[in-house]
């Protein structure tokens, strides 16, 4: 049984995960850290990752960007596992979850659900085969109104993945409110809907002459997102050091 410390335990996320992992015999989370300390679990939890002092094997990581810094510097001291399912992360962010990666083994995943990580591997083929066929590019994601961060980590990842996949240069076009000038044949537009309690839908729009293909796919539940965090937490426990995705879990 793998023990975990959660990360953001009394967010929306860090109660799901919290209630699944109750009912998992494989799993136990051992200690909880949030300032917020208004809900009460069966495990401790503390208001800083640096007073955390109970032993674990690995972190889930479901906070505020903002504690993200304390959080790997944490987990490279005590040589913890630790997996970053917060997004929105800087660049200065990024570089240091990077370098602890060449110290203790670290998951990051725009998207934690088995779907998304699996339409990563579709766009992989298709993308290039339709935009050699003439097919522009668009991505729209859909988010509830309490998100912060747009465009979406995973529409960002999904553009990624598009992008590596083919051989021309690709730029991303994020707000076509202050160019006046027709669509260029090398971008991918990407744009961000927010409103009312939607979970999560990206979808992918192959547009060509007098024909549209899309890949989407919708979020119902937070479920999804918080039993691919436990697995990633099960797989990353007692690997090397180095960094790893969903990719791997999914495998």
């Amino acid at each position: 049984m793998i023990k975990i410390i959660m990360h953001g335990c009394n967010g929306k996320m860090g109660q799901v995960i919290t209630n699944l992992v109750k009912n998992d015999k494989d799993a136990e989370i051992v200690a909880g850290v949030d300032i917020n300390d208004s809900i009460k679990n069966d495990y401790p939890v503390f208001k800083s990752i640096k007073e955390c002092d109970v032993e674990a094997d690995v972190v889930i990581d479901f906070a505020a960007t903002a504690c993200i810094p304390d959080l790997i510097e944490h987990c490279v001291n005590k040589k913890l596992p630790v997996v970053v399912c917060t997004t929105g992360l800087s660049e200065e962010m990024i570089n240091q979850v990077n370098e602890a990666s060449k110290v203790i083994p670290v998951l990051r995943s725009a998207n934690m659900s088995l779907g998304i990580n699996t339409i990563f591997k579709l766009l992989e083929v298709v993308s290039p085969l339709l935009k050699d066929a003439g097919f522009d590019i668009e991505i729209v994601e859909k988010h509830h109104n309490q998100k912060i961060d747009a465009p979406s980590g995973t529409a960002l990842a999904l553009a990624d993945v598009i992008k590596n996949s083919l051989t021309s240069d690709t730029e991303y076009v994020f707000d076509r409110s202050q160019k006046r000038e027709k669509r260029s044949k090398d971008e991918i537009g990407i744009s961000a809907v927010r409103g009312g309690t939607i979970v999560g839908e990206h979808e992918i729009i192959y547009a060509g002459t007098d024909e549209v293909i899309e890949i989407k796919h919708t979020a119902y539940s937070k479920a999804i997102f918080a039993k691919g965090a436990i697995q990633a937490a099960k797989y990353i426990a007692g690997k090397e050091a180095g960094m790893y995705d969903m990719k791997k879990v999914v495998e």
